[in-house]
């Protein structure tokens, strides 16, 4: 009858349905849910284009890194941000070792900001677009070829980057700053591409405040970091979004999770942050596939990354590299080491965590001055200073202060500190450089006040 033949196609149809779906899942491949956001949607697609089998992990100089390029370009041409390269990229070469070129390729969109004293300035959020290509392998005697699919490294973070376009270009009234968006070619080639947009292709390096680098953002489960080489000035943005209703909150870690694009930068002496959910078992194997990519926490992330460059964007001053502050007499800052990039890291009582110095010395002996508890002054104070090679403190000044008292409290006792055990790089005793947080607090106006560890 024609009730049975319904059902007999209705359950063909559903069985079809159902191996189809084995099938996607087996293979990682993550179709859309219906009950995906907006976001979620377009970061699905995203990686699962640029994943693909088809571009073969996107090797610097193939043409499947080409083809994510002209993908990165149709998207940011798409959402109406602005192409400054052709929209399959910028080519530049590398001469290889054995004299061969490689031709890779940067892709450039920009958003202007809207106010005319400060829009031709630049934050620069970048992403590497190379990831390891394929390999090889002999397996029972025969030669099985690998693809290094690089889902999380870096898929995601274009994923990312795209989306972040698309809303700063539908926000564009709200940044002061005009904001670049670059994927990176080569990045995997000793970071070519970053080093080629800053030093060859980009004219107004001198006029980008700080850069912004995502890479390997979709394992979330992993944690959310943020790494700017200790920059007091990026932290400070991080420090004040911590205190806000945000969708997730990043994690700032001293040590660096993954040499990418933000390199670069550094070495321009241009503030940089890396945002990143960390190393993953999958890295750099054929297993980096879409099947451990954990999109919702990625659309939270993207949510944090576009609050923290619209609060960059539209900061009065610049970030510094190497902030300003109350300069030491005779301060030197040559062959300094940063103190997290040391081997051997700086102790004092036998300690290399800084919250033994701030407990033992530091909150033993400040002194709430009387003026800041008549005026109600409380903060952090940043203080940076330099651990010489002999131990002894040196170059000791407030770099983000609170007061004129409550600096000069806090910096007339850091400078009064016994020896500490001096850092170490390769065995050789170094300067080293460190930035700490002191606290001083209120309960109420004019009550008496306390400070950063409560004893």
């Amino acid at each position: 009858t024609n009730d049975k033949m319904r059902k007999i196609l209705l359950l063909t149809a559903l069985s079809l349905v159902s191996l189809l779906a084995g099938a996607q899942y087996r293979s990682g491949t993550a179709y859309e849910d219906l009950d995906d956001s907006e976001v979620v949607s377009a970061l699905k697609s995203h990686v699962r284009m640029l994943s693909s089998s088809h571009l073969e992990g996107r090797k610097a100089g193939s043409e499947g890194e080409k083809e994510a390029a002209e993908y990165v370009g149709e998207m940011f041409r798409e959402y109406g941000v602005d192409l400054l390269t052709p929209v399959d990229g910028e080519v530049f070469g590398i001469m290889k070792e054995n004299g061969d070129t490689l031709t890779s390729r940067n892709v450039i969109a920009c958003v202007e900001g809207y106010d005319r004293s400060l829009r031709d300035r630049y934050i620069v959020v970048g992403a590497r677009l190379d990831n390891s290509g394929t390999m090889t392998m002999t397996v029972d005697g025969k030669p099985v070829e690998r693809i290094y699919y690089g889902a999380n490294g870096n898929a995601s973070g274009l994923a990312v980057l795209v989306e972040l376009a698309r809303m700063v270009k539908t926000n564009s009234i709200m940044f002061r700053r005009s904001v670049l968006f670059v994927a990176f070619g080569a990045s995997e080639e000793t970071f070519a591409g970053s080093w080629y947009f800053l030093n060859r292709s980009f004219s107004q390096s001198d006029r980008i405040d700080a850069m912004i680098n995502l890479d390997m953002l979709g394992t979330g489960y992993n944690g959310f970091y943020a790494y700017t080489s200790s920059n007091t000035d990026m932290n400070a943005v991080i420090n004040t979004l911590s205190g806000e209703l945000q969708p997730i909150h990043a994690e700032i870690t001293a040590a660096e999770v993954y040499p990418s694009d933000h390199r670069a930068f550094y070495a321009k002496d241009i503030p940089s942050v890396h945002f990143t959910t960390g190393q993953y078992p999958e890295h750099n194997t054929d297993r980096d596939t879409q099947s451990i990519i954990d999109y919702e926490n990625m659309e939270r992330e993207t949510e944090y990354i576009y609050n923290y460059l619209l609060a960059l964007a539209n900061l009065n001053d610049a970030p510094s590299f190497r902030p300003v502050g109350k300069e030491t007499k005779g301060a030197s800052y040559e062959d300094v080491v940063g103190y997290f990039d040391c081997d051997q890291r700086p102790q004092f009582l036998n300690s290399a965590d800084p919250a033994q110095f701030l407990e033992k010395w530091v909150y033993q002996y400040l002194k709430y001055p009387e003026s800041s508890l008549q005026n109600g002054e409380q903060g952090k104070v940043m203080v940076e200073f330099i651990i010489e090679k002999d131990g002894k403190v040196s170059n000791v000044r407030a770099v983000k202060g609170v007061s004129d008292a409550l600096d000069a409290e806090a910096v007339k006792v850091i400078a009064a500190s016994p020896k500490w055990k001096p850092g170490k790089v390769k065995g050789n005793k170094v300067r080293t450089m460190i930035t700490i947080p002191v606290e001083f607090r209120l309960e109420k106006k004019g009550t008496k006040g306390n400070f950063g560890i409560k004893r």
